[in-house]
């Protein structure tokens, strides 16, 4: 039996175009392996439960007398952007009904919703 002479140039043009479009694929995100398909679920499963989260964490401030909101308001202004989540925590306001620790991701988008409803106020 003999192969059609075409026949080779065809192989390796199927095989190189093979590993190059591995190779685009990849580096253009258009294909994920299973383990950054997982991490990146993780990561909007995470934001969705803050989302959720924050404005019971934005009712728990607004349930405090008008002097501990304006008093505590006014000590998270004066805090750096990654200090703000603390106060938020460390008040309670990030701890939720039925747990025992706040979550410090609910405590720091908690804190940036109270300054910008403050800016906005």
């Amino acid at each position: 039996m003999q192969v059609p002479e075409w026949t080779k140039p065809a192989v390796w043009g199927a095989i190189g175009g093979a590993v190059a479009i591995t190779i685009i694929g990849f580096s253009a995100d258009w294909v994920t392996t299973t383990g950054t398909a997982h991490a990146m679920a993780e990561e909007e499963a995470n934001l969705a439960v803050v989302s959720a989260l924050t404005p019971i964490c934005v009712a728990q401030f607004r349930a405090e007398t008008p002097e501990v909101r304006e008093q505590q308001l006014a000590a998270i202004e004066d805090q750096s952007s990654w200090e703000m989540g603390n106060i938020v925590s460390e008040q309670g306001w990030a701890t939720l009904p039925g747990a025992e620790e706040p979550n410090d991701d609910v405590a720091e988008a908690c804190a940036e919703r109270l300054v910008e409803a403050a800016e906005a106020a």
